[in-house]
């Protein structure tokens, strides 16, 4: 899903990831807008990096310019991996020995969690809940963190991944090893939006390895 693009320049790159380039003449004549429409739409989409303008020389004359997508424009426009991942997680569901699927399934939040490594910073337990309800919010996911009790509790109000959620509940174990390695703390799944509750709780397990007990003992 293209959520930080606007809804009306995606039909833009819908047509240049089917074409090598095109110019603002033959993108007007097919989307049928004037061609300051095209430009405008051109101008935001390189502000963000997903399209380029390449210079076309024809003999003497001025050079023409047609438009291309990046490779960051590319991704873009085909990052639609859900059912992929979808098959990927039937697949490993047909694990039977149960210590062999935990084991993957605790690779791949490892591997998951390593761009989260990058951009998590906090010296405690609340403020590392709080970069990565952050984190999420910048993805138009939203998250917060509840500091009402005693200990912090990380709330997904949305699930990250709802179409494999939809398909297998066990998606939020795999999630709740994830946020465990990007926050550095045991968490527990106190409750779940797919067992009709509001939000999914991810609570901490054992006060004594949490940075805030620390911080106050």
């Amino acid at each position: 899903m293209l959520e930080d693009i606007v809804p009306s320049d995606v039909a833009i790159m819908d047509l240049l990831r089917k074409q090598d380039s095109m110019s603002v003449a033959k993108l007007a004549e097919v989307m049928d807008v004037t061609a300051t429409a095209i430009r405008q739409r051109l101008t935001r989409l390189m502000a963000q990096g997903y399209i380029d303008r390449i210079e076309v020389r024809a003999g003497r004359g001025r050079p023409s310019h047609r438009y291309a997508l990046t490779t960051k424009g590319r991704r873009k426009t085909g990052a639609n991996f859900a059912d992929l991942a979808i098959a990927l997680w039937q697949e490993i569901r047909l694990i039977k020995d149960p210590e062999i699927r935990a084991g993957l399934l605790q690779r791949i939040a490892r591997r998951l969690a390593k761009p989260y490594l990058e951009q998590i910073e906090g010296q405690t337990l609340t403020e590392r809940m709080e970069a990565l309800a952050e984190f999420y919010s910048d993805r138009r996911i939203p998250f917060d963190v509840e500091t009402s009790g005693e200990l912090p509790i990380l709330r997904a109000l949305a699930c990250p991944y709802p179409d494999l959620a939809e398909q297998d509940s066990t998606i939020c174990d795999m999630e709740k090893m994830l946020f465990s390695e990007v926050l550095g703390a045991d968490l527990r799944l106190d409750a779940c939006r797919l067992d009709a509750g509001g939000c999914c709780r991810f609570e901490p397990v054992k006060q004594e390895s949490i940075g805030d007990a620390a911080a106050t003992s």
